[in-house]
């Protein structure tokens, strides 16, 4: 019983040391590890990120009307081109029958008056040619009979505002005629003949007429998350990139960031307006969708390597490189870097164009690829 068991003890040993030198023989056999190597180069390296908004006017006027009633002619469509004055629409009244009933009401009043004091001016013209009173009193006559014309004709007036909504005089003038009140063009006329329109007062912002900007002046209105808008500044550049116009970016000043946040799905955003650098050759319609890129930093034409060849020390935290030496052989360098643009990082020193730089990828045999 102990002579077998001695027998296994020796048989497990021998298997033992015999795989430990067949693992080691076929270790050596193993071709070495071969490592691509790169070289730095000159880059353009841009820090930025991005903000997601719509291009649009910088001053963008609503035209309401001061009068309600309903829409009686359109005289411009969207995309004309129109004066500060120019006739944008006329609005037929519809007279309110309690103010109208109250202005016929001031008529007949004024009517009533104007005789009355008719009846007394003809009684003093001939007392006074009598010698009965002076001439004052006469005057004073007069001046009160004049006055009563006056409340007539202006009673008649009123009369006519209120029904029409102009009265004889004052056509040029009449609040049934819209008129732009700026240059520009007319982005869009959400009304149509017969619409029903209401006045613009102090409780009613009233309908919208004609919307009209100045398209020669565009915005990018956008918003940023809570954690970029600490790394942005007023007066970065932006490019414009817009979803409709292929293979052309705008220049843009960053102008404004709003101070204040406001809370969107969850997640806080805060508003940031550029103003567009004037492009003649292009026309950027307003409410198309874009993309500002806000340039953080800029290097041009400076020595970069990729991310990926660059390590840090796991004591000091400090970047290092690997460069070759020697066949597959390789020397660390300690090395300073600049601005990333999260593929190619810009290395101050510590690195020339002539080193070629580990890849920390290593290259398969052929026999692994087969």
């Amino acid at each position: 019983m102990k002579k077998s068991v001695t027998i296994i003890i020796l048989l497990v040993i021998v298997l033992g040391f015999g795989g430990a030198m067949y693992y080691l023989y076929q270790k050596n056999s193993e071709d070495p590890t071969v490592y691509e190597t790169e070289q730095a180069s000159k880059q353009t390296i841009i820090r930025k990120t991005v903000a997601t908004g719509s291009i649009l006017p910088l001053e963008e006027v609503l035209i309401k009307p001061n009068i309600s009633g309903v829409i009686e002619e359109v005289y411009v469509e969207g995309g004309d081109y129109v004066k500060s004055g120019d006739l944008l629409a006329k609005i037929k009244v519809v007279p309110n029958l309690n103010a109208l009933n109250d202005a016929r009401n001031a008529i007949d009043n004024a009517r009533i008056n104007l005789d009355n004091e008719k009846r007394n001016y003809e009684r003093q013209l001939s007392i006074f040619d009598k010698g009965v009173i002076s001439q004052a009193d006469l005057d004073r006559a007069q001046l009160t009979y004049d006055q009563a014309k006056q409340a007539y004709r202006a009673a008649n007036k009123r009369y006519d505002i209120v029904k029409t909504g102009t009265t004889s005089g004052y056509r040029n003038a009449a609040n049934t005629l819209i008129k732009a009140t700026v240059s520009g063009m007319v982005l869009e006329v959400p009304v149509e003949v017969g619409n029903q329109v209401i006045e613009s007062n102090n409780f009613n912002e009233g309908t919208t007429i004609a919307a009209i900007a100045d398209v020669e002046k565009m915005i990018f209105e956008g918003k940023v998350d809570e954690s970029e808008v600490g790394k942005i500044k007023e007066n970065l550049p932006l490019e414009i990139t817009v979803g409709a116009i292929e293979n052309q970016v705008f220049d843009a000043v960053l102008d404004y960031i709003a101070p204040k946040g406001k809370e969107e799905n969850g997640a806080i955003q805060f508003e940031i307006k550029g103003t567009l650098k004037k492009q003649d050759t292009t026309f950027i319609r307003a409410g198309l969708s874009a993309n500002a890129s806000i340039i953080l930093a800029r290097a041009d034409s400076v020595l970069a390597v990729k991310e990926a060849l660059v390590q840090f020390d796991e004591e000091t935290k400090k970047p290092f490189i690997e460069v070759e030496n020697g066949d597959q052989q390789f020397e660390r360098k300690d090395i300073e870097l600049g601005i990333s643009d999260g593929i190619h990082v810009e290395v101050k020193s510590g690195v020339s164009t002539e080193d070629k730089i580990k890849v920390w990828n290593a290259i398969e045999s052929e026999e692994d690829n087969r």
